[in-house]
């Protein structure tokens, strides 16, 4: 028997059964150019090790969001010698978790008890619908994946503290709405500025796929880094603002009869501080609002009827 007899064949129904691909998702394949064709034996096509393994790529990438005509670029450029391992070495550095947090599993009755013991079918919902639970179909008991336990520890503390669930929900999906855009600007900018030299080709060569991951390794912790930063930042200057507003007096309300201040735009000032020096600007308010007084005043006089002035009868 030789090597290339010894070798593994497939009829394309065991290549469906050992892929986990349908026989109709082999041949579209086939007639997108993604797979090769099959070698032909009589009136039978036979595929091989070859064939399988494409089929498993093919699965992975789209398992990772790649679209077929992306996943054809790639498997092209692994066709043509260009490498596609540094490339696939660079999906799997962005693909992989961006945290070092671990998932958990919790179960139905232990996530009623953590939120008032009351089972919430609506809260559920939601909460698998954003994605901080995730069914597990395969248990006999109700239980869930939690991706992120902090995350739902934050959501255990805030009801404890007497939030709704409805607000704590509505919450999270207005903060994941800001995130994903600050998100999107962090990757736009290390896009310009870092990883654009990478990406001249399409797809990028294996060299250059393999330096892309390394940095992806080394800028992965930079955004959460600086977004920590920046949020400690802002509450500390928020919190104590909103802090003070709410421990100050309320100011008594100005009577009618009282002066009150009027602020001026700051063209004005600035236009009144050139004629008179930085000095000058109080007093020549004062005055001009005194002049335009006295203005008014002999306005009004002027106006008056003489004949209602003589029967006594000025406003």
């Amino acid at each position: 028997m030789s090597e290339q007899s010894a070798q593994p064949e497939y009829r394309i129904e065991d290549l469906a059964h050992h892929s986990g691909a349908t026989v109709r998702t082999i041949r579209a394949y086939q007639d997108r150019g993604l797979l090769p064709r099959p070698e032909r034996r009589g009136r039978s096509n036979v595929y091989g090790d070859a064939h399988l393994a494409r089929l498993r790529q093919i699965a992975d990438l789209l398992d990772r969001g790649y679209t077929l005509a992306s996943i054809k670029e790639l498997l092209e450029a692994w066709d043509t010698g260009r490498g596609l391992g540094g490339v696939l070495g660079l999906v799997a550095e962005v693909h992989g978790p961006w945290t070092d947090e671990e998932a958990a599993r919790i179960s139905r009755a232990e996530l009623d008890a953590r939120f008032g013991g009351a089972p919430d079918e609506t809260a559920i919902r939601e909460a698998v619908e954003l994605g901080v639970l995730e069914r597990l179909t395969d248990r006999e008991t109700e239980e869930y994946l939690v991706p992120s336990p902090q995350e739902l520890a934050v959501a255990v503390e805030l009801y404890a503290a007497g939030v709704p669930l409805p607000a704590i929900t509505g919450h999270l999906r207005e903060l994941r709405d800001q995130v994903e855009h600050i998100a999107s600007r962090f990757l736009e900018f290390t896009t310009e500025y870092v990883f654009a030299r990478y990406l001249e080709h399409r797809p990028p060569t294996d060299a250059d796929a393999v330096e892309a991951a390394a940095m992806v390794r080394r800028l992965r912790p930079l955004a959460q880094q600086t977004v920590d930063a920046e949020l400690a930042r802002a509450m500390q200057i928020l919190a104590t603002r909103h802090l003070q507003s709410h421990l100050s007096p309320e100011a008594p309300p100005v009577k009618d009869d009282e002066p009150r201040s009027v602020p001026l735009p700051a063209a004005t000032l600035r236009a009144v501080q050139d004629l008179t020096g930085p000095d000058g600007v109080t007093a020549f308010v004062a005055a001009a609002t005194e002049r335009e007084v006295q203005k008014r005043t002999l306005d009004t006089l002027c106006s008056i009827d003489p004949e209602s002035q003589e029967l006594g009868q000025m406003p």
